[in-house]
């Protein structure tokens, strides 16, 4: 434990010297900014002051209009000019920088990074990805809110249990713990708005790993006959009984995202996701991986736990029906398999789960 507690530690300590030993190229690119800012709002305060001195010899009768006129003109031109000759210094400085950047000189905040350079009216956006090693691997990166698609870390647990011959009363009288029998889900989903300038349609879909679980009552356990697996007595008092299915399937939704679009002071829109309330419907597909059963009970007090693994003649393509509705990245989840748990058994018993779906962009 000690040793851990060291290594964290060092982990730790270089962790806080990489984050703020290093002037970042976000902080280096807003000094720049700052810069510009100030060497325009410094011209511009200094035209603002000479045409005040060319209107009061106007007003003295010193110049006449024409020649008030060419000079403020005259003015004008000249502090335009000192715009473009200092702001050219500071963007040949920007340009360095976002050289140095690219040679892997200077520490960026995040993988993904955005930095807005304004003046006056302009906007110029400065955008790059981190890790690659070659100048022409770099390519500019739409902020979140323009991208049509986007990625969610999916992660969902619930309630899990059989329905048998496709009725749903027998859940009434189910021969698995109601409470106990639980279904999780983890996984990788893109969402992809379907039309360019409205918001309302997404298609979700991804990758997941997903685990069903089941706890037979009465210390009963599935035992594998021929070509059936039927749920025995186990004969002791079992302190625990749990056949687990393992899926990997690609779920697939086309999700109403009822988030309203947003222009910004720019003119922009912003296409924003998972802001209000969402409904998915759909379905999945895949393979099932692994079945796992858990045994443990106690004998001559001595505890005992049995692990068996194998097919246990349940189907190995699963495919079924799935929808969602929440709010914001929340929602509650319904999912039905329209494949029988085992292939030959002569009852059909389809897998069915409810619970809390979370999306985490």
């Amino acid at each position: 434990m000690q040793k851990i507690i060291f290594y964290v530690a060092v982990l730790l300590c270089a962790f806080a010297t990489q984050l703020y030993g290093q002037v970042t190229f976000e902080e280096k690119a807003k000094v720049i900014s700052q810069n510009i800012q100030k060497i325009t709002a410094e011209e511009k305060e200094a035209l603002k002051n000479e045409v005040e001195d060319i209107n009061k010899l106007l007003e003295n009768g010193v110049i006449s209009k024409e020649k008030a006129d060419a000079e403020k003109l005259k003015a004008a031109e000249v502090r335009a000019k000192n715009i473009e000759t200092r702001v050219a210094e500071e963007e040949q400085k920007l340009t360095s920088l976002v050289r140095d950047q690219v040679d892997g000189n200077i520490a960026t905040k995040t993988t993904q990074d955005v930095d807005t350079v304004r003046m006056g009216r302009n906007r110029f956006i400065i955008s790059y990805e981190r890790g690659k090693k070659d100048d022409k691997d770099y390519k500019p990166c739409k902020p979140h809110y323009e991208k049509r698609t986007t990625s969610q870390f999916v992660f969902s647990f619930g309630l899990n249990n059989l329905i048998t011959d496709g009725n749903l009363g027998s859940l009434e009288d189910s021969d698995f713990r109601v409470w106990g029998s639980h279904s999780y889900e983890w996984g990788l989903s893109y969402n992809t708005r379907i039309f360019k300038n409205d918001n309302l349609l997404h298609l979700k879909y991804g990758l997941s790993v997903m685990y069903n679980n089941l706890r037979p009552t009465d210390n009963r356990y599935f035992v594998k006959n021929g070509d059936q697996t039927e749920l025995q007595d186990f004969g002791l008092d079992l302190r625990e009984s749990r056949f687990r299915n393992v899926q990997l399937v690609v779920p697939m939704h086309l999700e109403f995202d009822f988030t309203p679009k947003t222009i910004d002071e720019d003119g922009v829109t912003r296409f924003k996701t998972h802001r209000t309330f969402r409904l998915g419907v759909g379905g999945f597909a895949g393979f099932n991986v692994k079945n796992k059963q858990i045994l443990k009970y106690k004998e001559d007090d001595v505890r005992v736990k049995i692990k068996e693994k194998g097919d246990f003649n349940t189907n190995p393509i699963v495919y079924g029906l799935s929808t969602y509705i929440g709010y914001k990245e929340t929602s509650l989840y319904l999912k039905y398999n329209l494949n029988t748990l085992f292939k030959d058994n002569p009852v059909d018993q389809n897998n069915i789960s409810l619970g809390v779906r979370f999306d985490f962009n």
